[in-house]
């Protein structure tokens, strides 16, 4: 079921934590990409964002942007949901974390300094049981 509902979306938001580094990286249009997997790529002028499982971007020679912890929100939220990005946002700045998003077709996704992954899943689940409590 896809929800759009702002309130029960943070009640069910069940963020979960993928194991494992990734990283973003960028390589020029048109590279090759044999042997890489990765979870997402944005298009810019400038060249192809990729964000992938760190050992893949060492094995391939890439430069290392940014170190990231990999977090899913698990419920199906609609597209055209308003405030959800803003308030896990919200919650993760008031932590000291800061986060880069990229929604799915079904879910959201979250990357935050590698180090402060668990501290991102404390934030979200407190924002998680903060509206389960106060739409009651």
């Amino acid at each position: 079921m896809v929800i759009s509902d702002l309130n029960v979306l943070l009640q069910s938001m069940q963020p979960a934590l993928h194991e494992g580094v990734y990283v973003y990286c960028v390589v020029p249009h048109g590279s090759a990409m044999q042997g890489l997997s990765p979870v997402v790529s944005v298009t810019e002028a400038e060249g192809l964002t990729l964000v992938l499982p760190e050992q893949q971007a060492l094995d391939a020679g890439l430069a290392i942007l940014f170190r990231a912890a990999w977090i899913t929100l698990t419920v199906h939220s609609d597209l055209q949901a308003i405030g959800l990005t803003a308030a896990f946002a919200t919650a993760l700045g008031k932590a000291g974390i800061s986060c880069n998003v990229v929604a799915g077709a079904y879910h959201d996704h979250i990357f935050v300094p590698v180090e402060k992954g668990e501290s991102a899943m404390d934030a979200l689940r407190a924002l998680q049981h903060e509206e389960s409590r106060s739409g009651m």
